[in-house]
């Protein structure tokens, strides 16, 4: 054989031993590969499945029976002292009688005012004029002359609806009360008076107030 057909046989050899290596090396790590997957799954089932229990602790060991204790005798007991309570008098309970109710008086309401005097349209005036032509020196009351008293007198008079004087109040005073009273007598007695109107034309009340009334002494 030549050197020639020896080299290329020797080539023939190593491409093929190459090629098996090749072959087996696939064929183990396939092998290989599949087992580890397989492996590897049946794990995961195993740590799907498996359930881990708990231990419970151990019990506790029991307490020592306790020593042998001495008796003691328990200390006496001395009773509390008999306190006696003297129980309090009962309360004296004082009843006032209620004060007598009293009825409340309602007063009664007071009358109306009387309705305004319908609006005059004639007063009332002296039939004669001057009212002091009513008093003359005869009138002179004696006891004033006994007392030389003298002064001027002034009357407010109520004129009735008649023209008579139903009312005489002095507003001035003589200082006397005899020339008083014969002042509003006098003119009660003798003054008449026309009587005021009102809007209707009917006779009313009116009033008038007399001028100053002197009374002078009378000479002897």
């Amino acid at each position: 054989m030549s050197y020639a057909q020896r080299k290329d046989l020797s080539g023939n050899r190593t491409i093929s031993i190459i090629f098996t290596a090749v072959v087996v090396g696939g064929l183990m790590y396939a092998i290989v590969t599949g087992l580890a997957y397989n492996v590897i799954k049946k794990s995961v089932q195993d740590l799907k499945t498996f359930n881990v229990e708990e231990q419970p602790p151990p019990p506790e060991p029991p307490p020592p029976p306790p020593k042998d204790m001495p008796d003691v005798p328990p200390p006496p007991v001395t009773p509390p002292p008999l306190v006696t309570t003297v129980a309090p008098p009962p309360p004296i309970t004082t009843v006032t009688a209620p004060p007598p109710q009293i009825p409340q008086v309602v007063p009664a309401p007071p009358a109306p005012p009387p309705p305004p005097p319908p609006h005059k349209t004639q007063s009332a005036s002296p039939s004669r004029g001057d009212v002091r032509t009513a008093f003359s020196n005869d009138d002179y009351p004696a006891s004033a002359i006994a007392a030389g008293a003298q002064g001027t007198a002034q009357a407010r008079l109520t004129i009735g609806p008649t023209g008579q004087v139903v009312g005489c109040d002095l507003i001035r005073s003589t200082g006397n009360g005899a020339l008083d009273s014969a002042t509003c007598n006098i003119l009660r007695r003798r003054v008449k008076f026309v009587p005021a109107k009102d809007s209707n034309g009917n006779p009313t009340t009116d009033s008038y107030t007399t001028p100053p009334i002197t009374w002078v002494l009378p000479e002897e």
